[in-house]
């Protein structure tokens, strides 16, 4: 299984758009890629569950969450392969341990923890909660959005990972990471 969960090698730098729900990280990371002229990894997890509530009516469950860690590598290694030296990732597994750990009281599958452990990224970018929340089928609990963003950042500073954390409005948002990966890349 954690063969699975593996990254590809990559001459991609890989960025990570990462945090709460309903704060701009779909968004971002398809004008990202756009402005980048390069490629960009949609949210598995949010396919997968869409996908699931359309068809059954139900929300995610523990037996869902090894299947939306496979989807999200295999999404992100295939689309690796035709990017155009920068990778924008809208999450990556380290936000779906997040989630697992918020959701289900500290647990998560060992094989999510070890692949999140082994995969590497060159730059987080943290999307503050300063947007307003957009309801949907698969978003919830609005009123956590404060502790889930520190939590968000403290899993990025207790791992000493790069990164940024992007404020403001949805323009000032973008500016920033272009700013940031400009000279990340050195452009």
């Amino acid at each position: 299984m954690e063969k699975i969960l593996k990254q590809e090698p990559s001459d991609c730098v890989k960025i990570v758009l990462f945090g709460p729900e309903s704060t701009g990280k779909t968004t971002l990371a398809s004008e990202l890629a756009d402005y980048f002229n390069t490629e960009w990894v949609p949210e598995y997890m949010r396919e997968y569950l869409q996908k699931k509530w359309d068809e059954l009516g139900e929300r995610i469950s523990w037996e869902d969450l090894l299947p939306i860690a496979q989807g999200q590598i295999s999404a992100e290694n295939e689309t690796a392969k035709n990017a155009n030296g920068i990778l924008f990732c809208d999450t990556d597994l380290r936000e779906l341990k997040v989630y697992c750990e918020y959701y289900y009281d500290g647990k998560c599958p060992e094989e999510i923890r070890n692949a999140v452990e082994n995969n590497s990224y060159t730059l987080y970018l943290l999307t503050d909660i300063d947007s307003p929340w957009v309801a949907d089928d698969l978003r919830d609990r609005p009123e956590d959005r404060t502790t889930l963003f520190r939590i968000f950042e403290k899993e990025l500073i207790e791992n000493g990972l790069n990164y940024h954390v992007l404020n403001g409005s949805r323009t000032e948002k973008f500016n920033k990471a272009v700013a940031l990966t400009k000279k990340l890349v050195g452009r």
